[in-house]
């Protein structure tokens, strides 16, 4: 388990959003643009928290942009099976139901989808929005939902940073 060293100072005054992100970013230099068995090495060395909070940092920072990018993150998540349970696996760790209802609406919304059309989960791009208007206008709304739980996601998961420091920062001073 690797610790973030972070003054007490700075870890009181972060915001809850920069809070998950500063626990996770020695993680994330570490796993960005190697291969699948690095990125599980550094992940299982993580304790419970961490890998709860690494998952769902992976879905919320590829996928907060844009409708499109929600679009597109959630079918890859879909399609590589153990990044799927492991975003949910985290927000389950957080008791996070809200945001669990609504990417299982935006899971099952898209599976309907997707059997209509014929395509995988691995077919879904960015560009289909701008091809299928029905799909844009859902996928805004699911979108704009996602906005708001993640939100309440951060605060979630930041009370439960703040009670349980040192599973992610080593406090000094």
């Amino acid at each position: 388990m690797t610790l973030v060293a972070m003054s007490k100072q700075n870890f009181d005054s972060l915001n809850d959003e920069r809070l998950g992100w500063a626990c996770m970013e020695p993680t994330f230099l570490q796993i960005r643009g190697k291969n699948e068995s690095v990125k599980t090495e550094v992940i299982t060395q993580l304790s419970k928290g961490q890998q709860a909070l690494c998952m769902f940092r992976v879905l919320h920072d590829h996928a907060i942009n844009s409708a499109g990018e929600y679009y597109a993150w959630v079918c890859y998540l879909l399609d590589k099976s153990g990044y799927w349970s492991g975003v949910m696996g985290s927000l389950s760790f957080f008791e996070d139901t809200s945001m669990i209802r609504l990417l299982e609406e935006t899971k099952e919304t898209l599976e309907i989808r997707n059997s209509e059309l014929g395509v995988q989960w691995s077919d879904a791009t960015i560009p289909d929005l701008d091809h299928d208007n029905e799909l844009r206008r859902t996928v805004s709304v699911l979108f704009g939902r996602f906005l708001e739980n993640a939100r309440e996601s951060h605060t979630r998961i930041s009370v439960y940073i703040r009670s349980n420091p040192q599973e992610f920062v080593s406090l000094e001073g």
